[in-house]
Order: C-alpha cells, then structure tokens, then sequence
C-alpha cells in the first residue's frame, strides 16, 4: 500500500526559474537527461510553493467534488451556448482574429501539448493496484492505446506539420513551463501522487476555450479533431473527468492523513493555473508585432544572401537587413516602393509574388506559418470573398496499427528483447517505451499495446 506523507517545506525559492530556464528544463526532462530526476523534483517544490499562494474554487471536502464538477460543466455549457449565439447574429470570432493568429496559437501552446498526458507516466507502476485503474486508463487513452489515430502526441503533430507550424524558434520561455510541471509530474509521481491526482483533476475538467477554440479553428479552415477529442474524452459522465474524481476517491485515506492529502490535490489542482494558458496565448498576439519579430529572426540569416542590383529608398536589401531593429522601416519602405500594398489582396503585391509558389524567387525561405503572417498581415482589411474553407487532416497510413513502422530498427529491437520473457518481465521493459519522449514512436505504440496485453494477462 502506498503511503502518502506531508509535503515538507521546498528549500529553493520559488522563482528559481523565472530567470529563462524553462526551456532547457523541458529539455532536460523530455530527453530524461542527467540530473533530471533531481532537477524535477527541486522544480516541482518551487511551482508549489507558487501554486499555494493561488486562488482555488475546488469544494471543501472530497465528497462533493461530483456535484462540482456538473455545476462547472453547466456553467461551461451556458456560457458556450451564449457564445453560439452571438455568432449566429453576426457577432465576430472571439478568439482568432484570422488565420495566422489560430497558428500562432497551435504553434505557442505545442510544448504542452506535445507532452499531453505526461503528468500520468508515474502511474504505470501501479499497475497491479486497482485503485488506480482510472489514472492508468486515462494515461493509456492519452497514448491512443497504442493506436497512432488516436494518440494524442502524434494528432498534434500531425496538426502542426499540416500547416508548417512546428518551428519553436519564436516561442517564449514562459510558454514551457506547463509542459515542464507535466513531465515533472511524471517523473517524480511517487513522491508527489497527491499533486499528481490533483492536477490530473484540473487538466480534465472541460474549459470553456476548447469548445470555442474548436468551432473557430473549423471556420478557418483547421482540422479541430485534437479540440473535439478531449470534449468528448474528457467528460463528466463516463470520460476523464469522471475517472479523475473516481480516483481521487478510491486513493485518498479513509482516516489519518486524509485532510493533508486533499490539501496537496488542491496545491497540485492550482498547478495548472502557472504559466502562459490558452486563453493568454491568444490574448498575446500582436500580427504587426509577429511580422516583424519573424522577419527579424530572418535577418540574421538573409543579410549576405541578396544581390545587389535592387535598391530600396538608396539601399540595398543586404544594407536594409545588416542592423537590427530596422526591419519596420524597410517594410514601410516596400509599402512606399508599391512592393507591398496592404489592404489589398496580397497576390496584388510583387513582394507575396515573391515568396509564394513554386517558382517565387524566393521559394522555401519562409514556412507555411510565416507565409500566413506575411498574407494576413497584407490583406490587413480587406476581405477574400466569403467561403467556406476546406478543413484538410493530414491522413494516417490506412496500415493496421502493428503494422506501422513494422521495418524500425527500433521496434525491431524492442521485439527481440521481449523474447522468452515472461508477462511480468516484459512490463518491466515496456514502461519506459510509454514515457513521454518514446510512446509515439513505432516502437512506443507497441509498447503501448502490449503493455496492454499483459496487464489483461496478468490480471
């Protein structure tokens, strides 16, 4: 039986990261690095002692939390509707302004997401425990069950490379932090079990911002099937959130410690409260500020790389692009020069002319995320002929699931090991095959489903 004991007091201070180093944590953690075990658990006493400090609406007692949760899903239900009707008497987006401000979102909030369900990875090693059937269940249905059509890493990722989005270079510090508690979370899950159950209890309760998030994305032409999964996945009726409570139950106490164990579930609910959310990403982008920050990313590379037989206002590209923090003013230039006429559909401009399409002089040097900003940006107000947008998925191998990546070496390797092992002992081997940086390899995927067939084995 596992014995839950009082968090004791962190020794670092809790602003230990607020320095940049969110980034190379994630890392860290994701490629399960030296001292990563270490570096987690220091980190994890740090975002709680913030997370203490937060607001928290969960009720006072466990027992209540089933009513909780229907009133949070009729609320969310209210509001959705209010929103659907806005919109059907002509009210705007509330979200994405247009298209390139839905991929700067996708974009922003793919550290997180590329680790969904990460927080969970600890629970594998109860795998004889009942209790924790819930929390098991819902780490595998995160993973897709070994399916890649339904594990969620390879949806999101399959999301991005559709649109060319998965480019990390102008992302925030700030915006891997949530993806650096999860796979914290996962990695020190014996220690902090309560947190882990708490988070777990927040992460799954259904946001107003996904329904809406889903129905925008859809009207701009982008496939929302990663939204639209954890709306139903996640519900409070038979899903993820009815598993979270259903754990939260079945682990916690019966008598002694059981009021310091609810407490760390509402330290580690409020853990999902730091950091840059959903709603604050797209709250955070700026089209003119994003143009300029990708173009002055491009400068770098692009000083030395143009000819010198055109000039701008007296200046050669090179010359425009040598210093930084002129990038704003040769844009104004290129609008003076006609090369640029904003407001207007964007193929009007010699500079779109340039960059899109496969014969542009300029083909390949800007990703499809960065050839939306700079079309957006042009079009500015004015308005493509209204149309529907087809939503394009990029499509999964019609293969059955263990047939994927059948020629891995990887996989191949895998196999071979688990030869001659018993049930048990190839659970000992498959585990680490579902950690967050491996299970949506092929390899991962079949560790997935026969992690599956054994515990069914052995049960």
């Amino acid at each position: 039986m596992t014995t839950f004991t009082p968090l004791g007091s962190p020794s670092a201070p809790a602003n230990a990261d607020a320095d940049g180093r969110y980034r190379e944590l994630y890392d860290l953690l994701y490629s399960n690095g030296p001292q990563a075990r270490a570096r987690a658990e220091q980190f994890l006493r740090e975002q709680l002692t913030v997370a203490a400090e937060l607001p928290c609406d969960l009720p006072e007692a466990p027992e209540l939390l089933s009513s909780w949760t229907q009133q949070h899903c009729a609320a969310v239900a209210r509001d959705y509707a209010h929103y659907l009707e806005e919109r059907k008497q002509g009210g705007p987006r509330r979200y994405f302004s247009n298209k390139a401000h839905a991929l700067f979102f996708l974009q922003r909030v793919a550290p997180t997401k590329e680790v969904d369900g990460a927080w969970l990875a600890g629970v594998l090693e109860h795998w004889q425990d009942l209790r924790y059937n819930g929390l098991l269940n819902t780490y595998l249905e995160e993973l897709g069950r070994g399916d890649p059509r339904h594990n969620h890493v390879v949806i999101y990722r399959k999301l991005l490379a559709e649109h060319d989005c998965g480019d990390r270079q102008g992302l925030l510090d700030e915006h891997f932090r949530q993806g650096a508690i999860q796979l914290a979370l996962g990695q020190c899950s014996e220690m902090f079990m309560p947190e882990v159950i708490g988070y777990n209890l927040g992460y799954e309760q259904l946001p107003l911002h996904l329904l809406i998030s889903a129905y925008e994305l859809r009207e701009l032409g982008i496939d929302p099937y990663y939204f639209t999964l954890h709306v139903t996945i996640d519900n409070v009726s038979s899903g993820h959130g009815r598993k979270a409570i259903e754990a939260l139950l079945e682990l916690i106490p019966m008598e002694q410690g059981r009021d310091e164990f609810y407490r760390r579930v509402a330290i580690g609910y409020r853990l999902n409260d730091l950091g840059s959310g959903s709603t604050a990403v797209i709250a955070g982008f700026d089209l003119q500020q994003e143009v300029v920050a990708m173009l002055e990313r491009k400068r770098r590379f692009g000083q030395h790389m143009h000819s010198d037989y055109c000039q701008v206002e007296g200046k050669t590209v090179n010359q425009w692009l040598a210093t930084p923090g002129h990038i704003e003013n040769f844009l104004g230039a290129l609008q003076r020069k006609c090369w640029i006429k904003r407001h207007c559909p964007p193929g009007e401009s010699r500079f779109w002319q340039l960059i899109e399409g496969d014969q542009a002089a300029m083909f390949g040097v800007f990703s499809g995320f960065e050839k939306q900003l700079l079309h957006d940006w042009i079009a500015g107000d004015w308005q493509a002929p209204q149309r529907r947008p087809a939503i394009r998925r990029a499509p999964f191998d019609d293969a059955r699931a263990d047939e994927i990546g059948a020629d891995d070496s990887e996989l191949k390797a895998l196999q071979e090991s688990l030869e001659d092992q018993s049930p048990r002992q190839q659970l000992r081997m498959l585990i680490p095959w579902l950690s967050a940086q491996r299970h949506c390899r092929p390899a991962g995927l079949f560790a997935t489903r026969r992690f599956i067939e054994c515990v069914a084995h052995l049960r």
